[in-house]
């Protein structure tokens, strides 16, 4: 349940983000803006918070396979004494 909260979370985030940096593009192109570097430090900001998600995600699958791994492991080293 927390990690589809958390999941969820970032996603908002993520979106969030983008729709943020897109408005910062177009309002620097259009003038009367904030500076390049504002707009890019949201855009930065957005890809930090998109990177961040990507590697929870795959630290979580990493600790999956390495339990899974343990528990085959022992299954096996089980089945060596019974021999």
């Amino acid at each position: 349940m927390v990690m589809k909260f958390e999941r969820i979370f970032m996603d908002l985030m993520i979106i969030i983000f983008f729709i943020l940096s897109v408005v910062f593009v177009f309002w620097y192109v259009f003038g009367n803006s904030p500076s390049f570097v504002e707009a890019v430090l949201v855009m930065v900001l957005g890809l930090l918070i998109v990177n961040t998600t990507k590697v929870s995600v795959l630290e979580s699958r990493f600790n999956n396979l390495e339990r899974s791994h343990l528990r085959l492991s022992n299954d096996f080293r089980g089945y060596v004494r019974k021999i």
